[in-house]
């Protein structure tokens, strides 16, 4: 899982049957000081997320297709989760 920043919509006049009606988005993984890490990466949006949400990624096929409710659909990222905050604390040693 990835924490992104969704950066954009992408309209697509073509795509699978079975991402038919879906959302996609274009999301820039994030690191814990919420700057840019990374690629942009497509992820199909289960939860009707917009434009500059923080937003929870997971980056398996299975688990993307469980998010998006679908069986066999050609997925390899979904969002799952709207982030709020992250509050990060220091370990013990």
């Amino acid at each position: 899982m990835i924490i992104g920043r969704v950066v954009s919509q992408l309209f697509a006049t073509q795509k699978n049957k079975k991402l038919f009606g879906a959302k996609l988005l274009l999301v820039q993984p994030l690191d814990l000081n919420n700057r840019d890490s990374g690629e942009v990466i497509l992820a199909l949006d289960s939860l009707d997320s917009g434009v500059g949400d923080r937003v929870l990624v997971v980056l398996e096929g299975w688990s993307a297709n469980h998010a998006a409710r679908t069986s066999d659909a050609p997925l390899d990222a979904a969002v799952v989760g709207v982030v709020d905050r992250v509050d990060l604390q220091e370990s013990p040693d």
